[in-house]
């Protein structure tokens, strides 16, 4: 199956479905952080949306997610797409 986003590419490796929200977004680096309902961080890379623009996305948005433990950064989130396009804050 290939990426939505970037045709040609393969998906990322499966993960756990999760959700959470936006807590950081670092534009010129092209990467973020999701909190999850546990209140744990995992970073997620502009490559790693679907359904979204990065520049669209804003602290607080909603979004689902499926959480893999990538070997290079850790816990990550790949397959990121905002949840109903609904914000809880527009910082």
């Amino acid at each position: 199956m290939k990426h939505p986003s970037r045709p040609g590419q393969p998906l990322p490796e499966r993960g756990r479905p999760r959700t959470g929200g936006v807590l950081r977004i670092a534009r010129g680096q092209g990467q973020g952080y999701i909190r999850l309902e546990d209140g744990r961080d995992v970073f997620f890379d502009r490559r790693d949306l679907i359904d979204v623009g990065f520049n669209d996305l804003v602290v607080g948005d909603s979004v689902a997610f499926e959480l893999i433990d990538d070997r290079f950064s850790g816990p990550r989130a790949v397959l990121v797409r905002r949840v109903d396009g609904t914000k809880r804050s527009t910082e």
